[in-house]
């Protein structure tokens, strides 16, 4: 690995484009188990009603504990309470459904691509390292990045489903480094989440900066920004 190439890499949700934040997820995976519920109906296979389906995905609204992927299609045959055989060719249809309610929110940040443009033009490799909720197919995602225009301004996209682990493993971090070709050390990792982004890119020795968009977390003592253009500063040393 180059010892003197910078890069900088992002997550997704809430840093370059508003999603949700987790305590508003729970209405936004109502819709999204409609969706599912009405993919499946027109399929011939719905055989759950709507509450015992929205009880099933309550239970199911949780990662595993060691941070290893769980594909969606997964848990939706649970919940449907459908083989993975039943669900045959469905399997993206259905993902698809279940993430058009979360898409239906995606927008880019006014400072995303500028600012993703003007690192590119000082010599930074960028990039995102992004979780995916539940567990949804990397492939849609990538989709959902060029709707938004920023696959082109980027030079690496590492999603949970590629590697097999989600934030705040380290695989998933060692990933991006060994894409990029860049040592962790020359790495700024910026991300709203202080376990999953914060912790885990610190832990594989990466420069953190929480970018806190809503003011939730005054206290935190790291490089904390407001928005992406304060990036000046922790980026200074890089």
């Amino acid at each position: 690995m180059s010892a003197s190439r910078p890069a900088v890499l992002f997550d997704l949700g809430n840093t370059l484009a508003p999603y949700y934040h987790s305590d508003e997820f729970q209405p936004i995976l109502r819709q999204s188990i409609a969706c599912v519920a009405e993919e499946l109906r027109r399929a011939g296979l719905l055989s759950v009603n709507h509450d015992s389906a929205i009880a099933a995905a309550m239970l199911e609204n949780r990662e595993s504990a060691d941070f290893r992927f769980t594909p969606m299609i997964e848990r939706l045959s649970r919940i449907f309470t459908l083989g993975i055989r039943a669900i045959g060719s469905l399997d993206h249809r259905l993902c698809r459904a279940f993430l058009a309610p979360i898409f239906a929110l995606g927008r880019l940040y006014d400072d995303s691509l500028p600012v993703l443009q003007a690192l590119r033009s000082e010599g930074f490799a960028t990039g995102i390292v992004s979780n995916t909720p539940w567990g949804s197919p990397p492939d849609l995602w990538r989709e959902e990045l060029a709707r938004l225009g920023l696959i082109k301004a980027l030079d690496c996209v590492i999603l949970c489903g590629d590697v097999g682990w989600r934030k705040p493993a380290p695989e998933i971090f060692r990933r991006s480094a060994e894409r990029l070709g860049v040592t962790c050390s020359n790495i700024t990792f910026v991300g709203d989440d202080l376990k999953s982004d914060i912790e885990g890119s610190g832990g594989i020795g990466m420069r953190p900066v929480l970018i806190d968009r809503d003011n939730r977390h005054q206290d935190f003592g790291g490089y904390r920004i407001s928005c992406l253009h304060g990036l000046e500063d922790p980026l200074s040393g890089a």
